[in-house]
């Protein structure tokens, strides 16, 4: 399962897309050059298998990658980044 990224001048999204459904997804906002992440969602049947948590290390990679913060406003995203110390450097 690929992640890919939908990315505007004030929204955009990292998701995962199978057979043209989105399956998982979290939706961030641009705030100046950080973002804040606001939700993450997973496909009922894709729960469970850490999905959640590719989308998360795919977002702090591409916050590290671009010199950019993020603030986790979703629950879940928050969790994998406070519990992950190599994650600590993006927060916001």
């Amino acid at each position: 399962m690929e992640i890919q990224q939908k990315d505007g001048t004030k929204k955009g999204s990292f998701f995962i897309e199978e057979s043209g459904e989105i399956v998982a997804e979290m939706s961030y906002v641009w705030t100046g050059k950080n973002i804040i992440i606001d939700h993450t969602e997973v496909a009922e049947r894709f729960e469970g298998k850490g999905i959640g948590k590719q989308l998360v290390h795919y977002a702090v990679e591409y916050a590290k990658k671009n010199g950019i913060k993020i603030m986790p406003l979703c629950p879940f995203t928050k969790k994998i980044i406070d519990l992950t110390a190599s994650y600590q450097d993006v927060l916001l």
